[in-house]
Protein backbone atom coordinates (compact mmCIF):
# COMPACT_ATOMS: atom_id res chain seq x y z
CA UNK A 1 0.00 0.00 0.00
CA UNK A 2 1.47 3.24 -0.84
CA UNK A 3 0.92 5.69 2.24
CA UNK A 4 3.01 8.74 0.50
CA UNK A 5 1.70 12.09 2.29
CA UNK A 6 -0.57 10.57 5.15
CA UNK A 7 1.24 12.40 7.87
CA UNK A 8 -0.24 15.70 6.51
CA UNK A 9 -3.70 15.61 7.85
CA UNK A 10 -4.66 19.28 6.96
CA UNK A 11 -5.62 17.93 3.54
CA UNK A 12 -8.49 15.30 4.58
CA UNK A 13 -11.02 14.03 2.20
CA UNK A 14 -14.48 14.17 3.66
CA UNK A 15 -17.92 13.41 2.66
CA UNK A 16 -19.95 10.61 1.73
CA UNK A 17 -17.44 9.03 -1.02
CA UNK A 18 -14.14 8.57 -2.16
CA UNK A 19 -12.07 11.18 -3.66
CA UNK A 20 -10.96 9.65 -7.30
CA UNK A 21 -7.52 7.21 -6.85
CA UNK A 22 -8.27 7.09 -2.96
CA UNK A 23 -7.75 4.20 -1.04
CA UNK A 24 -9.85 3.66 1.83
CA UNK A 25 -8.98 1.23 4.94
CA UNK A 26 -10.39 -0.82 7.70
CA UNK A 27 -8.87 -0.31 11.45
CA UNK A 28 -10.29 -1.12 14.49
CA UNK A 29 -11.06 0.82 17.75
CA UNK A 30 -10.80 -1.87 20.44
CA UNK A 31 -10.23 -2.23 24.41
CA UNK A 32 -11.92 -2.96 27.34
CA UNK A 33 -15.12 -1.73 28.36
CA UNK A 34 -15.26 1.85 29.24
CA UNK A 35 -12.33 2.70 27.53
CA UNK A 36 -13.60 5.42 25.21
CA UNK A 37 -14.01 3.89 22.08
CA UNK A 38 -17.05 5.04 21.15
CA UNK A 39 -16.21 8.54 22.22
CA UNK A 40 -12.85 7.81 19.64
CA UNK A 41 -15.54 7.39 17.11
CA UNK A 42 -17.51 10.21 17.81
CA UNK A 43 -14.94 12.70 17.93
CA UNK A 44 -12.99 11.89 14.96
CA UNK A 45 -15.39 11.23 12.46
CA UNK A 46 -15.68 13.49 9.36
CA UNK A 47 -19.60 11.82 8.78
CA UNK A 48 -22.24 11.25 12.00
CA UNK A 49 -20.92 7.76 13.01
CA UNK A 50 -23.22 5.21 13.84
CA UNK A 51 -23.06 3.86 17.18
CA UNK A 52 -25.66 0.58 18.77
CA UNK A 53 -25.40 2.09 22.34
CA UNK A 54 -27.73 1.03 24.43
CA UNK A 55 -28.41 2.31 28.27
CA UNK A 56 -26.65 0.20 31.37
CA UNK A 57 -29.65 -0.77 33.64
CA UNK A 58 -29.75 -3.03 36.85
CA UNK A 59 -30.66 -6.36 35.24
CA UNK A 60 -26.74 -6.40 33.42
CA UNK A 61 -25.30 -5.54 37.37
CA UNK A 62 -23.86 -9.21 37.50
CA UNK A 63 -22.76 -9.54 33.78
CA UNK A 64 -20.73 -5.83 33.26
CA UNK A 65 -17.94 -5.13 35.51
CA UNK A 66 -18.32 -1.62 36.58
CA UNK A 67 -15.68 -1.09 38.61
CA UNK A 68 -13.98 2.28 37.70
CA UNK A 69 -16.77 3.11 35.16
CA UNK A 70 -19.54 3.23 37.80
CA UNK A 71 -21.15 6.62 36.01
CA UNK A 72 -21.12 4.54 32.33
CA UNK A 73 -24.64 5.03 31.58
CA UNK A 74 -24.72 3.15 27.83
CA UNK A 75 -22.75 0.68 26.63
CA UNK A 76 -22.32 -0.38 22.83
CA UNK A 77 -23.57 -3.80 22.66
CA UNK A 78 -22.48 -4.26 17.87
CA UNK A 79 -19.88 -1.65 16.63
CA UNK A 80 -19.34 1.90 16.23
CA UNK A 81 -18.79 3.22 12.59
CA UNK A 82 -16.72 6.54 11.57
CA UNK A 83 -15.24 7.61 8.60
CA UNK A 84 -11.96 9.95 8.66
CA UNK A 85 -10.35 11.01 5.26
CA UNK A 86 -6.48 11.35 6.46
CA UNK A 87 -6.04 13.04 3.20
CA UNK A 88 -6.91 12.94 -0.49
CA UNK A 89 -5.09 9.52 -1.28
CA UNK A 90 -6.04 7.53 2.44
CA UNK A 91 -9.77 7.37 3.90
CA UNK A 92 -10.08 5.45 7.00
CA UNK A 93 -13.60 3.52 8.25
CA UNK A 94 -13.68 2.66 11.71
CA UNK A 95 -14.99 -0.14 13.51
CA UNK A 96 -15.41 0.12 17.40
CA UNK A 97 -15.76 -3.15 19.50
CA UNK A 98 -17.82 -3.82 22.32
CA UNK A 99 -15.67 -4.13 25.38
CA UNK A 100 -17.94 -6.64 27.70
CA UNK A 101 -17.24 -10.11 27.74
CA UNK A 102 -20.65 -11.12 26.57
CA UNK A 103 -20.43 -9.25 23.29
CA UNK A 104 -16.84 -10.61 22.94
CA UNK A 105 -18.17 -13.59 20.19
CA UNK A 106 -18.87 -10.68 17.73
CA UNK A 107 -15.02 -9.84 17.34
CA UNK A 108 -13.86 -12.69 14.87
CA UNK A 109 -16.35 -11.03 12.61
CA UNK A 110 -15.76 -7.15 13.09
CA UNK A 111 -11.90 -7.87 12.71
CA UNK A 112 -12.42 -9.59 8.96
CA UNK A 113 -10.27 -7.32 6.44
CA UNK A 114 -8.27 -5.14 9.22
CA UNK A 115 -5.77 -3.73 8.37
CA UNK A 116 -4.58 -2.57 11.64
CA UNK A 117 -5.70 -1.52 15.32
CA UNK A 118 -6.07 0.61 18.31
CA UNK A 119 -5.98 -0.66 21.68
CA UNK A 120 -7.43 2.16 23.92
CA UNK A 121 -6.42 1.78 27.56
CA UNK A 122 -7.68 3.23 30.78
CA UNK A 123 -4.62 3.59 33.19
CA UNK A 124 -6.54 3.23 36.18
CA UNK A 125 -7.50 -0.32 34.89
CA UNK A 126 -4.34 -1.86 32.84
CA UNK A 127 -6.62 -4.94 33.16
CA UNK A 128 -9.84 -4.32 31.17
CA UNK A 129 -7.26 -4.19 27.79
CA UNK A 130 -5.84 -7.44 28.49
CA UNK A 131 -8.10 -9.44 26.27
CA UNK A 132 -8.12 -7.04 23.45
CA UNK A 133 -4.37 -6.88 23.17
CA UNK A 134 -4.41 -10.83 23.19
CA UNK A 135 -6.91 -10.66 20.62
CA UNK A 136 -4.66 -8.67 18.11
CA UNK A 137 -2.06 -10.91 18.99
CA UNK A 138 -4.34 -14.08 18.09
CA UNK A 139 -5.52 -12.49 15.17
CA UNK A 140 -1.86 -11.19 13.82
CA UNK A 141 -3.41 -7.75 13.53
CA UNK A 142 -1.01 -4.93 13.90
CA UNK A 143 -1.66 -2.14 16.43
CA UNK A 144 -1.30 0.34 18.52
CA UNK A 145 -1.89 1.41 22.02
CA UNK A 146 -3.31 4.28 22.90
CA UNK A 147 -3.03 5.76 26.65
CA UNK A 148 -6.48 7.23 27.03
CA UNK A 149 -6.28 10.35 29.84
CA UNK A 150 -9.21 10.60 32.12
CA UNK A 151 -9.29 13.30 34.91
CA UNK A 152 -8.67 11.09 37.73
CA UNK A 153 -5.62 9.16 35.63
CA UNK A 154 -2.14 9.19 37.26
CA UNK A 155 0.90 10.30 35.14
CA UNK A 156 2.62 6.99 34.66
CA UNK A 157 5.79 6.65 32.48
CA UNK A 158 5.11 5.33 28.80
CA UNK A 159 7.49 2.60 29.21
CA UNK A 160 6.15 1.80 32.97
CA UNK A 161 2.84 0.90 31.38
CA UNK A 162 4.52 -0.81 28.20
CA UNK A 163 6.09 -3.24 31.02
CA UNK A 164 3.22 -3.69 32.43
CA UNK A 165 1.05 -4.64 29.35
CA UNK A 166 4.00 -6.19 28.15
CA UNK A 167 3.28 -4.93 24.76
CA UNK A 168 7.05 -5.42 22.76
CA UNK A 169 8.91 -2.72 21.61
CA UNK A 170 8.23 -2.11 17.85
CA UNK A 171 4.55 -1.26 19.02
CA UNK A 172 4.19 2.19 19.76
CA UNK A 173 2.43 3.57 22.77
CA UNK A 174 0.69 7.20 22.72
CA UNK A 175 -0.88 9.13 24.77
CA UNK A 176 -4.37 10.93 23.74
CA UNK A 177 -7.79 12.20 24.73
CA UNK A 178 -10.05 10.50 23.06
CA UNK A 179 -12.58 13.22 23.45
CA UNK A 180 -10.57 15.63 21.33
CA UNK A 181 -10.69 15.40 17.32
CA UNK A 182 -7.04 16.13 16.95
CA UNK A 183 -5.64 13.97 19.70
CA UNK A 184 -7.89 11.22 18.32
CA UNK A 185 -6.48 12.05 14.53
CA UNK A 186 -2.90 11.65 16.04
CA UNK A 187 -3.32 8.11 17.09
CA UNK A 188 -4.92 6.92 13.69
CA UNK A 189 -2.21 8.94 12.14
CA UNK A 190 1.10 6.71 14.40
CA UNK A 191 -1.19 3.59 13.82
CA UNK A 192 -0.76 4.70 9.45
CA UNK A 193 2.68 5.19 10.49
CA UNK A 194 3.12 2.09 12.08
CA UNK A 195 1.39 0.14 9.09
CA UNK A 196 4.12 1.77 6.81
CA UNK A 197 7.00 0.88 8.81
CA UNK A 198 6.33 -2.84 9.49
CA UNK A 199 5.52 -2.85 5.53
CA UNK A 200 8.90 -1.53 4.90
CA UNK A 201 10.79 -3.74 7.37
CA UNK A 202 8.47 -6.97 5.58
CA UNK A 203 9.86 -5.79 1.83
CA UNK A 204 13.76 -5.21 3.07
CA UNK A 205 13.17 -8.81 4.40
CA UNK A 206 12.38 -10.96 1.04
Amino acid sequence: MDLKGFDHPGRQAAGGTLPAGARSVKVMIAGGFGTGKTTMVRSVSDIKPLTTEETLTQASADVDNLIGVADKQETTVSLDFGKIGINEQLVLYLFGTPGQERFWFLWNGLFKGALGAVVLVDTRRLASSFRAIEEMERQDVPFVIALNVFPDSKDHPVEEIRDALDIPPHTPVVACDARDRESSRDVLIALIRHLKERSAVALETR
